[in-house]
């Protein structure tokens, strides 16, 4: 039974910076979709294709907490350092991901890499949120850094395209990033007329992003940077270019617990939040200049 499509969203209207290098769309928690509505995912923030041009001044995002939760970013174009106070570093250029688990508190920096920076050219990301359940919260922070020759790689008959399994599994295709819930994320380039097709657990919350290009989807079409929210009914998805296109295809198991949220910790009551914030000014998360 195919999994029925519960509505559209076009792109947000305005774009917001993030520090000065990232110039985001933020889809959700946004557009009335709420953090329960597509949990374990907490946000979404893509930068839509941007040249910022060239800079000796390295743009980016400072030292800055998080708590209680995930980051992962998705590099399509252009390249990003990270710092955090644990000692990871590292470099992600097009097709890497890097995924940052915050759990018990940690500082970190994201910028574009000095290189690229001082070159410019087309910047292209994703960053998402995503949620830790109460019992996983105070996990020891780490870092995986999941380079495009990790992923788990499905080259589709015919040249259609390439997907790239990021997390979970794309028709019996793993992924090698570990989740602490279950949670699919896939990189999808189809070529212009090839289809696919895939199934995805009725309990999942779904979305799929048109990164670039147009499809039709379940029988219903979906353009460039349209945001595509699944119901929690049936389990096929079919998807047709109907021109080259890049999809990024997010489902995974909700996390049934409280939110509460305040800027970049993300716990389950007001306590716990407070508590976070008194551990990031007693200097208990590190140190990162």
């Amino acid at each position: 039974m195919k999994k029925l499509i519960e509505k559209i969203y076009n792109r947000p209207l305005r774009p917001g910076m993030v520090g000065d290098g990232f110039r985001v769309f933020n889809y959700f928690p946004n557009n009335g979709l709420s953090q329960q509505r597509v949990s374990p995912f907490l946000m979404m923030d893509f930068n839509a294709e941007y040249d910022f041009g060239p800079s000796d001044h390295l743009r980016g995002v400072d030292v800055h907490p998080h708590k209680g939760f995930e980051t992962v970013t998705i590099a399509y174009k252009g390249s990003v350092a990270h710092h955090d106070s644990t000692g990871n570093s590292g470099v992600i250029n097009p097709g890497d991901v890097q995924w940052m688990t915050a759990g018990a508190g940690i500082l970190h920096k994201e910028y574009h890499e000095q290189e690229f920076s001082k070159k410019g050219g087309p910047f292209e990301m994703i960053q998402l949120w995503v949620n830790l359940p109460a019992k996983d919260k105070l996990t020891p922070p780490k870092y995986q850094a999941i380079t495009a020759a990790d992923m788990g790689k499905i080259v589709l008959d015919d040249n259609g395209g390439v997907v790239n399994v990021i997390a979970g599994s794309f028709n019996q295709h793993k992924g090698p990033a570990n989740t602490f819930t279950p949670v699919n994320m896939f990189d999808i380039r189809l070529n212009a007329g090839k289809s696919i097709a895939t199934e995805i657990p009725v309990s999942h919350n779904t979305v799929m992003l048109v990164v670039n290009g147009a499809i039709t989807v379940n029988g219903e079409k979906a353009v460039l940077h349209d945001l595509v929210l699944f119901k929690n009914s049936g389990e096929e998805i079919n998807v047709t270019a109907n021109e080259d296109s890049v999809l990024l295809l997010l489902s995974g198991e909700p996390i049934n617990e409280p939110i509460a949220q305040y800027g970049p910790f993300v716990m389950n009551n007001h306590r716990e939040l407070q508590e976070a914030f008194e551990e990031f000014q007693s200097g208990k998360f590190g140190v990162l200049e």
